[in-house]
């Protein structure tokens, strides 16, 4: 049994006769007392009615409260988390029974029996639903309802009928479709910072998913919520507990949409993370400083310490040179300050290089095909050859060393180095923005790890994304100009060759006749440097 919310629902007039005499004036099957004026019992009788369907109502209301409490108390020892980590640290799961458990773990009662058992009947639980569910057809699609169906229509008949008697308008709340509502009708300030984007992004955004059926609504969360749920715990690192007060969601509906929307995103990662574009970038083409020094430079790479949350077994390799738990992402950016390609996952001990030679001698890892003659600008933290320059070893580099009485460079692998590290600063301004929008990546969340990494992807995705459709967003323009500081790192060394003595000798050469005749044009034109 449904109803229509939206739909007027139609009561029994009682003043109304239908049948003959006899049959208005029976109640219950016995002949009404004729003491009072009947109109006067009628009265009296909605009164009574509708004091009964709110009693009910609150009844219903009371019950329902007690056990979301209850659900609430399990939700920490059965949690989708906490399976997961148990998951993680089973031996012998192959990859479709892991990820037949991750579907089959957003059912409450399964958590609680995988949890429950033994750790060596755990397995073969799993493989046994597997092979039953291989079987059996797909079931009923799910739906986010706390309430079962005969409570729902005793919820809203008790719901319309006490808001016709009393008159009174709902009040407006900030949770739940309340919260969408001030925030989406709001000012716009409000959704930058609830959503970390504008309303038409935020909006046009809800529109691709939808159409490429990526998401759909469900009976109690419309893709705008999902969304909203996906982007509050992104962009504020919110707890599920703070989520569920906000939007009046189960911990169970907050953690599913979660990862439902974060797999559409990381979806969309082919269509924006794109390679770059072979010709001049503008930001280069016609500057003085870098034209045609740099003419030929398609972008920037560099690695990216993200915190990381790992089993106490792997945090050694995970430890970084600072004492952090981190994961080390890889990143390419455009001069745009859009990514072209993101690699996480990498322990935080890795060097930036070990991370870059192990994408490139993978073909599976797709990284854009460096044309020939083109090249990227890297760190110190990389070999100089070809596809990949990098500045002169123990030569000043960053901005700040240009800074004060010794600012103008005094030869030309100084001059190299200043115009380098500019024009690569464009990295540490992407991440800078990324960070900012996104405050997830700041501190380790408690997910397993495959979600830690596929948050960095759909962060970085969600920022091309914004790019792309709102070149006046704010954070954008907050870094527009601005020369982000990168402090040194007297560690970083090249971890090991990306390429042949022969390419890094033709490297070599090539980064020698670029910094002579930036040199020449320097002294010879005093006008920028």
């Amino acid at each position: 049994m449904s109803i229509d919310p939206s739909a007027p629902m139609n009561f029994v007039d009682e003043d109304a006769s239908s049948g003959s005499g006899d049959d208005a004036n029976m109640l219950d099957g016995h002949k009404r007392q004729s003491g009072l004026p009947s109109s006067g019992r009628r009265k009296r009788s909605r009164k009574a009615t509708g004091d009964a369907i709110v009693d009910a109502m609150l009844e219903i209301a009371a019950a329902s409260k007690m056990r979301a409490t209850a659900i609430m108390k399990n939700e920490d020892r059965f949690s989708i988390s906490k399976c997961i980590k148990v998951l993680d640290e089973m031996q012998g799961v192959d990859q479709r029974i892991y990820f037949f458990a991750l579907d089959l773990f957003e059912n409450p009662n399964a958590r609680e029996t995988f949890i429950s058992l033994k750790s060596e009947k755990r397995l073969p639980w799993l493989q046994g639903k597997f092979t039953a569910s291989s079987d059996t057809p797909a079931g009923m699609d799910d739906y986010d309802l706390d309430l079962d169906e005969m409570e729902l229509v005793a919820a809203a008949a008790g719901y319309y009928y006490y808001n016709s008697i009393t008159k009174q308008p709902r009040s407006s709340s900030p949770h739940g479709s309340g919260f969408m509502t001030e925030v989406l009708n709001g000012h716009d300030g409000g959704c930058q910072e609830m959503f970390r984007m504008d309303k038409h992004v935020f909006h046009k955004l809800c529109d691709i998913l939808r159409q490429r059926g990526m998401l759909r609504d469900t009976a109690g969360v419309m893709i705008e919520e999902q969304l909203a749920i996906f982007l509050n715990i992104i962009g504020h690192n919110e707890r599920n507990r703070v989520i569920q007060e906000r939007f009046q969601h189960s911990g169970e509906t907050i953690s599913r949409h979660f990862n439902n929307v974060l797999k559409a995103i990381k979806s969309l990662s082919r269509e924006f993370l794109q390679p770059p574009l072979l010709t001049t970038p503008s930001e280069i083409l016609g500057n003085n400083r870098f034209d045609p020094y740099f003419k030929d430079c398609i972008g920037v790479i560099d690695g990216m310490q993200i915190p990381a949350h790992v089993p106490a077994k792997d945090q050694s390799r995970f430890r970084n040179r600072k004492g952090i738990l981190s994961q080390n992402v890889l990143a390419a950016c455009t001069f745009d300050l859009q990514f072209i390609f993101i690699y996480p996952g990498w322990e935080g001990s890795a060097a930036d290089s070990r991370v870059l030679r192990a994408v490139l001698d993978d073909p599976d890892q797709n990284f854009p095909q460096i044309p020939e003659g083109k090249y990227y600008l890297v760190d110190t933290g990389y070999s100089n050859t070809e596809g990949f320059i990098a500045p002169y070893q123990g030569v000043r580099y960053h901005i700040h060393e240009f800074r004060g009485a010794n600012q103008l460079p005094r030869n030309a692998k100084e001059l190299f180095n200043h115009r380098h590290s500019s024009l690569r600063n464009v990295i540490q301004r992407s991440f800078n923005v990324l960070n900012t929008r996104f405050p997830i990546l700041k501190l380790a969340p408690q997910y397993a790890f495959h979600t830690q990494r596929d948050i960095v992807i759909a962060a970085c995705v969600l920022h091309n994304y914004i790019r792309r459709e709102d070149r006046n967003d704010w954070l954008f323009a907050s870094v527009e100009g601005v020369m982000v500081d990168e402090l040194p790192d007297f560690d970083e060394q090249p971890d090991m060759q990306l390429s042949s003595p022969i390419q890094e000798q033709v490297a070599f050469s090539f980064r020698e006749s670029i910094a002579a005749t930036m040199w020449d044009d320097f002294i010879n034109n005093w006008d920028a440097w």
